[in-house]
């Protein structure tokens, strides 16, 4: 499989003080990897200077995308802004569109037809005329999950997408995830908390704590050292 991302010795740091430091690994397309790690330890850090969302010090992240389009579906955590958006589930969808439309930006046939086959895709569709802010937390998710995929069809960046949510919720999420992943050889790179999904799902870990402590198959972390202390 041909390398998506490259990570070389990212660095970031606030107020002087680093959060992540020299971190480099490669993902693969089709790959599903989980960050995991402590409170703490740079992960969301790691993620946001991967996507030019922070600065870094340091070291740099280069997509290797279709067309060299750098369209990166981006699920972060959640917000208030997020549980209180006023739009309906179809609109708030298809707006994951405007970042790759030239302007004037108008919702074409196929920007439409994409919103309607995501939602289709994850049980949404139904949904279409409800207001997002009246949906529950896995269903308002599963709205931004297919929002995140009319921006980008190739990757998917996820900060604890489960956070919140109830046991079922967050099955429902975790089964919508590996179905993209299976079915559509979606990249996912997903920072989790949730260790026992994240041994269920992903095929490789990267466990950080500020530096890079271990990165690869996720068969060979459960026999490092550094799973562990996660895992108890």
């Amino acid at each position: 499989m041909s390398v998506i991302l490259k990570a070389d010795h990212i660095c970031v740091a606030y107020e002087g003080k680093k959060v992540v430091d020299h971190v480099s690994f490669e993902v693969e397309h089709g790959d599903y990897l989980c960050i995991v790690g402590e409170n703490g330890t740079g992960k969301s850090s790691l993620v946001k200077a991967m996507l030019g969302l922070v600065p870094t010090c340091c070291g740099k992240a280069v997509f290797n995308l279709k067309n060299g389009k750098k369209r990166i579906g981006y699920l972060p955590q959640q917000t208030l802004l997020q549980k209180d958006f006023p739009a309906s589930v179809g609109e708030t969808v298809i707006s994951g569109c405007l970042s790759g439309m030239k302007f004037p930006k108008i919702y074409r046939k196929a920007e439409k037809e994409l919103a309607e086959t995501y939602m289709k895709y994850l049980d949404i569709y139904d949904l279409r005329h409800k207001a997002t802010r009246d949906l529950s937390g896995g269903q308002r998710q599963r709205v931004l999950l297919a929002r995140a995929l009319c921006a980008a069809d190739e990757i998917l960046v996820l900060d604890e997408p489960v956070s919140g949510l109830d046991t079922n919720a967050a099955r429902d999420l975790y089964s919508c995830l590996e179905k993209l992943n299976r079915e559509k050889n979606i990249t996912v790179i997903m920072i989790s908390h949730d260790m026992n999904s994240a041994m269920k799902y992903a095929a490789k870990i990267l466990h950080l704590d500020t530096k890079l402590l271990f990165f690869g198959k996720k068969e060979d972390y459960l026999l490092s050292i550094h799973s562990k202390k996660l895992l108890s």
